[in-house]
């Protein structure tokens, strides 16, 4: 009988532990469908009901909605949208065909060639990622106005018939290509180090020539990693401000990113037109999320088989010294000259040049331009602004997609599809739309967020969310899972095996994707833009400002300063990663 009544209250036991983990697991999903449903859902449920009524939010709030689709007929029948429309697909089309050239050409070089320094080439090629785009924008403007721009005046100096203007829609596809490039890089080089040379050997030995194997089967077999690059590349320009908003105001072109802006910008503002413009650039952009998924179905592009292979390298004989030539030209024009010409702007006092001669008049330089902007208090409270926010963003950000990604790759929870289905929405949501979202969203509600510190942070988290959970996932699959396992046979429970396995063996991930997310909100400018107040700006809504005062050595002096700030973050969120990574190594060994 004791044993029988034993027996029983085991059973009884395990059934309500049982219970408990089923129950507790629910309300973990539940709470993670909640998050994400707040930070994602509810902003875009709330943009499209701005688009579907006529409601002021600022002065109506939203105690009363008049539903219709008046906003969308008026928007479709706008030419001024669809001049926008063109001039977007255009300008970003234009763009992406440059990034793909540039990208494949250099991921070729420096996995398939034997040129010389190809790791620095690597390094070149990446370093665009790096700059903010109204920065890159800026000093565009800075080498290419058609009267003041430094590459004119050399052309004069030089005796040369030629001008060139940046203030049009072929300086929009230029920059565009040139800063992007990397995008198409980063896949196609991956693809080609993990394809099977004896593919390309089997054509040749059929007689096709290097030529003629680089585009009838190594370029093919790749085309998912072009597809995804060349896609990737339209979708992140699709939704860029700072580069349109200062290369084409000058010349009245419009595109969706700052035609949005200034139907907020009008008096009064006119903020359900720029929710209705903004759901037709969410679409366009979620079609081609879609569209990227769709060309890489039906296919098999399969490369990596079980036989081990080295990837080999072209003799590209004396050429080589060309495609070296070709990176050198690369980074004298991402890198070399818009550098330049920002110090030359930032240090000069004025930027009327007459000749080359008065260009390397070292009479004509001072540190005005930035005595000037740390004279004004918003410069220090837009630096102190833009960290508190990157931080904010960091470590809430980070906690969230650390628990998205283990929750998704480290569990057979119920839900967790949803999880990742809202997690990774807003790639289909440009930073603008963001912006405009959470304006909606909150500007209406007495008490809310708006006018906040939060309220960025929350904007930059649900934006960035996807890129963040990727790179987290990158770590979390490369842990085996028998080591969970072992934890959990010596006695450790679930949160005692990810605080003593899992964080140690993925922190190296978990500080890259905490960098990334601080390096993404300070140099994020399009949610921004509609976020912001006096006592909130921060140093990308700033530069802007700068910009459109007309003080170009300000505006070149505070793009220094914000640059050389990202710069130094990022070398020492690097030296803590391969601290971490080696502090991680240490532990498994």
């Amino acid at each position: 009988m004791d044993a029988l009544a034993s027996w029983r209250t085991d059973i009884i036991g395990d059934s309500a532990g049982g219970f408990r983990r089923h129950a507790l697991a629910a309300l973990w999903v539940a709470a993670l469908l909640a998050i994400l449903g707040f930070l994602v859902v509810y902003p875009v449920l709330m943009l499209l009901l701005g688009a579907l009524t006529d409601t002021n939010p600022v002065i109506d709030g939203f105690g009363v909605f008049r539903l219709n689709i008046d906003n969308f007929i008026a928007v479709l029948s706008n030419p001024n949208v669809a001049e926008a429309l063109a001039n977007t697909l255009i300008a970003c089309g234009g763009g992406t065909a440059v990034a793909v050239i540039i990208g494949l050409t250099f991921s070729w070089i420096v996995v398939r060639t034997n040129t010389p320094c190809k790791r620095f080439i690597a390094a070149v090629s990446m370093l665009p990622l790096f700059a903010p785009p109204l920065v890159a924008g800026i000093a565009w403007v800075i080498l290419g106005s058609p009267k003041t721009g430094l590459i004119n005046t050399m052309f004069k100096w030089m005796g040369l018939d030629l001008r060139v203007d940046f203030y049009s829609l072929s300086g929009l596809i230029f920059v565009f290509g040139v800063y992007y490039a990397p995008y198409v890089y980063m896949f196609t080089a991956s693809a080609l180090r993990n394809m099977d040379p004896s593919l390309e050997e089997a054509a040749e030995v059929s007689g096709a020539s290097a030529f003629a194997t680089l585009f009838s089967v190594t370029f093919p077999l790749i085309m998912p990693a072009i597809v995804s690059g060349m896609l990737l590349s339209f979708v992140v320009m699709l939704g860029i401000y700072g580069i349109p908003a200062v290369l084409g105001a000058p010349n009245n072109i419009n595109v969706l990113t700052t035609y949005i802006f200034r139907l907020t910008n009008w008096s009064p503002p006119l903020y359900n037109t720029a929710a209705a413009v903004a759901i037709i650039l969410m679409v366009v952009t979620g079609v081609l999320v879609w569209l990227q998924q769709k060309a890489l179905t039906g296919r098999s592009y399969t490369t990596v088989a079980g036989k081990a292979f080295r990837p080999r390298n072209l003799d590209l004989g004396r050429w080589r010294w060309f495609t070296f030539a070709l990176a050198m030209v690369y980074l004298l024009v991402v890198v070399v000259l818009p550098l330049l010409a920002l110090i030359v702007a930032a240090f000069r006092k004025f930027m009327f040049i007459r000749d080359a001669a008065s260009l390397f008049d070292m009479r004509q330089y001072s540190l005005m331009h930035f005595n000037a902007i740390f004279d004004n208090p918003l410069t220090l409270r837009s630096i102190w602004n833009a960290v508190e926010v990157g931080i904010t963003t960091a470590i809430v950000g980070g906690a969230l997609a650390f628990a998205i990604g283990y929750t998704i790759h480290r569990t057979q929870l119920a839900g967790r599809g949803a999880i990742d289905l809202l997690a990774t929405l807003p790639v289909a949501i440009p930073g603008l739309v963001i912006g405009v979202a959470y304006l909606w969203a909150w500007i209406g509600l007495p008490g809310g967020l708006y006018g906040t510190i939060w309220i960025l942070a929350l904007a930059f988290i649900a934006r960035f969310m996807p890129d963040t959970v990727k790179v987290l996932s990158t770590s979390f699959l490369q842990i085996h899972r028998e080591l969970e396992e072992a934890a959990w046979i010596c006695g450790k429970g679930l949160v005692g095996s990810i605080r003593t396995v899992i964080l140690p063996l993925a922190r190296p991930g978990v500080i890259a994707a905490m960098t990334l997310l601080f390096v993404l909100a300070i140099r994020e400018l399009g949610s921004s833009l509609f976020l912001y107040t006096s006592n909130t700006m921060v140093m990308s809504v700033l530069l802007l400002d700068y910009y459109e005062g007309g003080n170009l050595g300000k505006t070149a002096a505070f793009s220094l300063v914000q640059t050389v700030l990202l710069g130094v973050l990022i070398g020492l969120a690097n030296w803590l990663s391969r601290g971490a990574a080696q502090t991680s190594v240490g532990r498994t060994g």
